[in-house]
């Protein structure tokens, strides 16, 4: 299995989830709306507090892009297939992530910031859906000199694929910009993630920087519509602003771009060569629903995981499928001891 040492390498802001089980008025009282990622103001740095002594909290390592690729390593359940590099403060929450994740067995690159704690993110759960409010911190102090070191950058060179979620463009556009030119100009894949309503609207110029080298565009059905609604499409319709998306402008001409869009329980929208392909996900009754953070985050990794093996769009979408249906139905984005994928 050598071929797939380091095969996917992951960006983004690794952040410790704290997990609860809150009720309306939690949600009311810090003006948070269900289905929902945002970074904190200051009016929701007391939460923090509040949800551990309130109430019962888990604590998992999260963070969008780790996830995903905590996710299709899992799936590969080949040691040493990912890679992930990000930046966590130095503490006991940051050297939790380090062990969490190698234990995964993802090769974990953290840049240590002196500076800032670990970032954290509330994920605070009603009725089995859930609100992230990300607390940034370290996370937020990514540097594109990490990258650039030699150690880190042979990640970058061995990787065949490269998978970052939009929340990074927060942090480091620098960084994506190195990356994405580096994929262009060797005919690697570089997959992004519309990932928020927020980073359409207020990152829009950095996101339209890296768009052009993006090959697959993953998002859900809320982050489109933004996203068509920002760029004055005048549509509301998925399967319209999948296809729009997947035709905007090329940097490079290796890799057409595919547009993958899920919906909650809905079909999942695939978009390629001006056509719509619809995947039905599996059917999961409500009362086996437990919570959808990290749903999204593991359609992706399971997906990602048989792209690496070149399978094809429907393998992708069906390991992406199988991955989000196992992950709600547990606390956080956690998952078995090995997967029944077949």
């Amino acid at each position: 299995m050598a071929e797939y040492e380091g095969v996917l390498l992951g960006m983004g802001n690794p952040l410790l989830d704290i997990s609860a089980v809150v009720d309306e008025g939690f949600l009311t009282k810090y003006d948070i709306k269900l289905n929902n990622a945002i970074l904190a103001e200051d009016k929701h740095l007391p939460m923090y507090e509040e949800m551990s002594s309130k109430y019962t909290v888990e604590y998992i390592a999260g963070g969008a892009t780790q996830n995903s690729i905590r996710v299709a390593q899992w799936m590969l359940q080949i040691p040493g297939a990912t890679s992930y590099m990000g930046c966590v403060g130095k503490d006991k929450y940051g050297e939790e992530m380090a062990k969490n994740s190698k234990s995964a067995g993802v090769n974990v690159h953290y840049y240590e910031d002196e500076t800032a704690p670990t970032g954290t993110c509330a994920v605070c759960v009603v009725g089995g859906e859930r609100s992230l409010i990300a607390n940034l911190s370290a996370a937020n102090c990514y540097k594109s000199e990490h990258l650039k070191r030699p150690e880190n950058w042979a990640l970058v060179e061995k990787a065949k694929y490269i998978y970052i979620a939009g929340f990074f463009l927060t942090v480091s556009p620098e960084s994506i910009q190195l990356v994405a030119e580096h994929a262009a100009a060797t005919n690697k894949v570089f997959t992004m993630n519309l990932s928020a309503p927020f980073i359409c609207e207020f990152f829009k110029d950095v996101q339209e920087k890296a768009l052009p080298y993006v090959d697959y565009v993953f998002g859900n059905e809320t982050e489109a519509r933004t996203f068509s609604k920002v760029h004055g499409w005048e549509t509301d319709n998925v399967e319209e602003i999948a296809i729009k998306i997947s035709q905007l402008p090329k940097a490079s001409g290796t890799h057409k771009r595919i547009t993958v869009i899920t919906q909650g329980a809905d079909p999942v929208v695939v978009a390629q060569d001006g056509k719509v392909t619809t995947y039905p996900v599996i059917y999961l009754p409500k009362e086996k629903l437990v919570d959808t953070n990290g749903a999204g985050d593991a359609f992706v990794g399971g997906f990602l995981s048989q792209l690496v093996l070149e399978k094809p769009i429907e393998e992708c979408v069906r390991a992406g499928c199988y991955a989000s249906n196992v992950i709600i139905q547990r606390s956080g984005c956690t998952y078995p001891e090995k997967p029944e994928f077949k």
